[in-house]
């Protein structure tokens, strides 16, 4: 064998280990191509449903209906950089989709992604038929023409929260609320926005780690350990030839203008336009690498939807006043709809096909 042809075999080898350690590491790599680094562009054939169209877009999302007076924020398109992103096509995710489920588990990001779900393919097959039920924390929209379930389980930390004798305990080491994903074919996991709340809206007295009980901790750490506890669960318990995994990543909040350069914005309200460029001013949440670590610590194949960035430059999305509050609510981490989720779908629905 002649040293050229020795030399290209080891090249071959080398990039066969690559791609088969990079395919492990399924949040890190995505053979789909990077569709999350890119800019906004203004598309008047956007948005991809009209309001109108979905007549169960709750409250909390409905900004047109509650009195936004601008629609510009509607009209852009996520252009990635490096990929092509094709658009979304209800009646072929559908088709793809034929007799399967999909669920959402996490807190009302998930919910704000899964209500963009439901409409986008609504909005596609509008006189085709539909049930939308609710059992327990679990809301389950089916189109039953094509047999397709879109559920959402309202699981704010994966893990368990578990009334005791000593007031509500948040365990960081168990994960019984896992009983609900069995058997479904996709599954959209998330979890940041409440692990950062205290007082009446803390839902825990105290935290459990191991045999330790503690009225507090670190908050960034218990995020983590949680994490690993579901990580563990996804080793266990996911079968990768019969279930895709995803995890919707890091959703933003705009309460800071001086974040996106913009020092005299204290919120959200009045934007109207996103951020210009790729790449955002204030950087990434922290959390965002906290994430990232332990993703890569799974062995199963998971997918992350890192949306963090393409959200944070769209200061613009946000309901402001034009939210569940009203005028005197404020708020800038939910996503209007139409809106940004369904860019976050667009995506899962290229990563699907």
């Amino acid at each position: 064998m002649s040293e050229r042809v020795q030399r290209g075999f080891f090249c071959l080898f080398f990039f066969f280990l690559l791609l088969l350690a990079l395919k492990v590491r399924g949040s890190v790599y995505d053979g789909n191509g990077d569709f999350f680094t890119g800019t906004w562009m203004l598309d008047k054939s956007y948005p991809l449903y009209q309001p109108s169209t979905c007549p169960f877009i709750e409250r909390e999302f409905r900004c047109e209906g509650n009195g936004r007076p601008d629609l510009i924020y509607t009209h852009y398109r996520w252009q990635p950089l490096a990929s092509k992103l094709l658009r979304f096509d209800g009646k072929d995710f559908l088709e793809k989709m034929r007799g399967k489920s999909i669920m959402f588990v996490g807190d009302s990001l998930s919910r704000n992604q899964w209500q963009s779900l439901t409409c986008l393919l609504h909005s596609a097959v509008p006189n085709s038929n539909y049930t939308l039920t609710r059992v327990g924390d679990v809301s389950i929209f089916t189109l039953t023409e094509y047999k397709v379930k879109v559920m959402l389980d309202r699981n704010v930390y994966l893990v368990d929260v578990v009334k005791e004798k000593i007031g509500r305990v948040l365990k960081l080491d168990t994960i019984e609320g896992s009983k609900l994903w069995q058997g479904i074919d996709t599954l959209i996991f998330n979890t940041w926005h409440w692990w950062y709340r205290r007082g009446p809206t803390q839902p825990w007295d105290y935290i459990q780690l191991g045999n330790k009980i503690l009225k507090d901790m670190d908050r960034m750490k218990a995020f983590e350990e949680a994490l690993k506890t579901w990580g563990k669960w996804v080793d266990s318990s996911v079968d990768p030839t019969k279930v895709k995994v995803f995890f919707q990543g890091i959703s933003p909040s705009h309460y800071n203008g001086s974040l996106w350069n913009e020092p005299s914005a204290k919120t959200c309200l009045r934007q109207q336009t996103p951020v210009p460029g790729s790449t955002y001013p204030g950087g990434l949440p922290p959390a965002v690498a906290v994430l990232k670590g332990v993703l890569r610590t799974i062995k199963t194949p998971v997918r992350l939807l890192d949306i963090t960035t393409l959200s944070l430059l769209r200061k613009d999305g946000h309901p402001s006043i034009y939210g569940l509050g009203g005028p005197t609510g404020m708020d800038c981490s939910h996503w209007c709809l139409p809106g940004v989720p369904d860019t976050w779908n667009e995506i899962l629905y290229n990563l699907i096909i």
